[in-house]
């Protein structure tokens, strides 16, 4: 009796074997699965709002995430927040320099003069 299930256990893993290779039925093995791709990339004609950042979601890989994917999106933010702090920087150097003591901000409309 253990005999016959050890051969039968050996029937049934070497037709898994073959229907997995794809032994003598002519239609070959398993086809690849093509890798996935980040769908939903950062958008590259405006700049990145926080429902982009919040939507981001990378596809998974054998071992965790694709590097690629991954690496492009940090890059991606990395740049926008270093112009957003540039930016933030020369509005802020503007604004001190516009409250400056002493320094005065010029009206609109000139004060009406005393006409004689």
């Amino acid at each position: 009796m253990f005999l016959f299930l050890v051969v039968a256990l050996a029937v049934v893993v070497a037709a898994v074997t073959l229907a997995v290779v794809g032994g003598g039925d002519g239609e070959g093995p398993l086809p690849d699965v093509a890798p996935e791709h980040l769908q939903d990339a950062l958008p590259p004609d405006r700049p990145v709002v926080r429902t982009d950042v919040e939507s981001l979601r990378f596809p998974l890989a054998a071992r965790g995430y694709r590097m690629a994917d991954v690496d492009d999106a940090l890059t991606r933010l990395g740049a926008e927040l270093a112009e957003r702090d540039s930016r933030i920087a020369d509005l802020e150097s503007a604004l001190s320099g516009a409250r400056a003591p002493g320094h005065r901000v010029p009206m609109d409309k000139p004060a009406p003069e005393d006409e004689q």
